[in-house]
């Protein structure tokens, strides 16, 4: 069992099934809606998903017919996208997940709309905190 929340806390979900088909999304539309290189999707089945609070926060936007995204309506936090076509299952944004998740992402998709900027291979290095040029400048 998973759970997740949104940004402020307003809306807090539950999952009671596995995540599958985990990918990073590269596409325009997932780089824009999250403000990010791309969008770490899982797909979920619909029974398998429970808003445990906060259904009253959700907003909606139909990027296309029957294409619907679900956000917080407080943070905008991007929660979850369904799909008239397939409405057995929601495309989860990972990215408001509490807990730690056993399944992996599968692949980057739509790489060929990247942003220029993102290096998929590139060896960057890791900190536990801020980079350390940002620590001179709190000191400015």
């Amino acid at each position: 069992m998973y759970q997740g929340s949104c940004l402020c806390g307003n809306v807090q979900i539950q999952i009671t099934g596995k995540i599958s088909d985990i990918i990073h999304c590269h596409c325009s539309l997932c780089r824009k809606s999250s403000g990010t290189a791309y969008a770490t999707n899982g797909f979920v089945n619909t029974e398998d998903f429970h808003i445990e609070q906060g259904s009253e926060h959700l907003g909606q936007f139909e990027i296309k017919p029957g294409k619907i995204r679900h956000f917080c309506k407080t943070c905008a936090s991007p929660i979850f996208s369904s799909n008239a076509t397939d409405p057995s299952r929601i495309r989860l944004r990972l990215g408001i997940l509490d807990s730690d998740i056993s399944e992996r992402p599968i692949s980057h998709n739509f790489v060929t709309s990247k942003a220029n900027w993102d290096d998929l291979h590139v060896t960057l290095p890791h900190y536990e905190e801020h980079e350390p040029s940002r620590n001179k400048q709190k000191a400015l």
